[in-house]
């Protein structure tokens, strides 16, 4: 590219302060904007990118300003009336969506893509942590931050590169991968998609964007059209019989789980994964058979012994079942989850985890939209808890919609459920007869962790 310098409307999000930080390895000058600091922007920052959080064309550094040298990239939920994406727009900039910058990154690589409603974060950054493990090398722009890696940005030597395939906003169709998984195909995202069946038809699109000679892993039951006849197609599943599947599953201490791993070439016994819940079971072994794909690819076999150490020694990903306590006690534990699948998938997960123990659930609802959609389902999911408390929705990108609101969801849940402003919510969950404690959701809950966490531990300390 001639372009030296980048600009990133939007730099803050996950997926874009991966890219940021790419080219700030790479020695170009980062500038950009966000609607707010975060610890990903203050990372940023301290690594050398101008950030400012004012939607305000003054306000780009004067070196940003030349089309001949700089692109810009922006993400999806930046709206098209921003200040500054109509100004680098009509400005004749070469602009840019993060999905299609990641797309250019990609060209002479095998591409390792995650594509899916949820458990694609978790599982394609085990996919780098494996071929780290396996190979030595391998690269990855992921969806969440690494506990292994430090960050959401894996460099290193070889040609694999694990990418998370988003679906927001068909940002996914512009890859065009070597191997691919799809964890789910779930009605998400209807504002974009109007319809469950167009989330459908873009995940069968993007299994026909896999190259010709490569393959697909998708998980057994996910209802999408498989057409592409150039590649292969693998099904993995927990623990039902097929091409991939965990057997002989047993619980271990702190929620932890020991398994075989079934391949086509072999089973790998005695598994065990660094991180709990059965759920994460089913994303390791989704996550093994695209490394066992690039093993196929390099025409090598699986090293089942570095194999076993790269799942034992997977740290996880911040916001993914990430414990602040685990006592006898007490346990707190903070997760991402913001689709109705995905919440009843955790909370039954932390139930097998702690059989006879009583689970409070907390919950944000992100998106007016998902809200509206999806109430009753997440209502049901809900219920898997023994308590909950919903918390006001976070908007995001959105305009309220009238009528719609945590309401909607809290008078359907099946069990005690209260509605909590999310600056009060640390005392409130303080001042509970509490257990088990999980909270959700993608907004800002977790600005309270800390605080919920230090006031549940602080009440463990007072009981002795």
């Amino acid at each position: 590219m001639k372009h030296t310098r980048y600009y990133f409307l939007g730099i803050g999000g996950i997926g874009m302060s991966a890219l940021a930080r790419y080219f700030l390895h790479e020695g170009c000058p980062v500038a950009g904007y966000d609607r707010t600091p975060s610890s990903l922007t203050r990372a940023l920052e301290a690594e050398g990118a101008a950030i400012h959080y004012e939607d305000d064309v003054r306000l780009i550094p004067a070196e940003f300003l030349d089309p001949e040298t700089t692109t810009v990239v922006y993400t999806p939920a930046v709206p098209q009336d921003h200040s500054e994406l109509r100004h680098f727009v009509e400005g004749g900039f070469r602009v840019e969506k993060r999905s299609q910058m990641l797309g250019h990154l990609s060209e002479g690589k095998y591409v390792m893509a995650v594509a899916g409603t949820h458990g694609k974060t978790t599982t394609s950054t085990l996919v780098a942590w494996l071929n780290r493990a396996l190979t030595g090398g391998g690269s990855a722009f992921l969806g969440g931050i690494s506990k292994n890696f430090g960050g959401n940005l894996v460099l290193g030597d070889g040609e694999r590169l694990a990418v998370e395939a988003d679906e927001f906003d068909r940002s996914f169709l512009r890859l065009n991968p070597d191997v691919a998984a799809v964890t789910s195909a779930d009605a998400d995202h209807l504002d974009i998609y109007g319809t469950h069946e167009a989330v459908k038809e873009a995940f069968a699109q993007f299994v026909r964007q896999i190259r010709p000679g490569g393959s697909l892993v998708v998980k057994q039951g996910v209802d999408i059209l498989v057409d592409n006849p150039a590649i292969s197609v693998w099904r993995y599943a927990y623990d039902t019989p097929c091409d991939f599947y965990a057997r002989n599953v047993r619980l271990v201490e702190g929620g932890h789980y020991r398994y075989d791993l079934v391949t086509p070439s072999g089973v790998v016994e005695g598994c065990t994964l660094g991180i709990p819940g059965w759920v994460n079971i089913e994303n390791a072994v989704a996550a093994a058979a695209l490394v066992w794909c690039a093993a196929q690819h390099e025409g090598r076999q699986l090293d089942a012994d570095r194999l076993r150490e790269g799942l034992a020694s997977f740290a996880g990903v911040k916001r993914r079942f990430e414990f602040y306590l685990n006592t006898p006690q007490q346990v707190y534990m903070d997760d991402y989850a913001h689709h109705p699948r995905e919440l009843a998938a955790a909370l039954t997960s932390v139930r097998a985890m702690f059989p006879g123990r009583r689970i409070l659930a907390l919950f944000q609802p992100h998106l007016y939209t998902r809200t509206r959609d999806l109430y009753l389902e997440f209502a049901e999911a809900l219920s898997h808890a023994d308590e909950a408390i919903v918390l006001p929705i976070y908007p995001a990108r959105e305009e309220p919609i009238p009528g719609v609101g945590a309401e909607l969801i809290a008078e359907r849940v099946a069990v005690p459920c209260r509605i909590v402003e999310r600056e009060h919510l640390a005392e409130v969950v303080a001042a509970m007869e509490t257990d088990v404690v999980v909270s959700f959701g993608a907004g800002n809950i977790d600005a309270c962790c800390e605080a919920i966490a230090g006031a549940l531990a602080e009440k463990v300390r007072s009981k002795k």
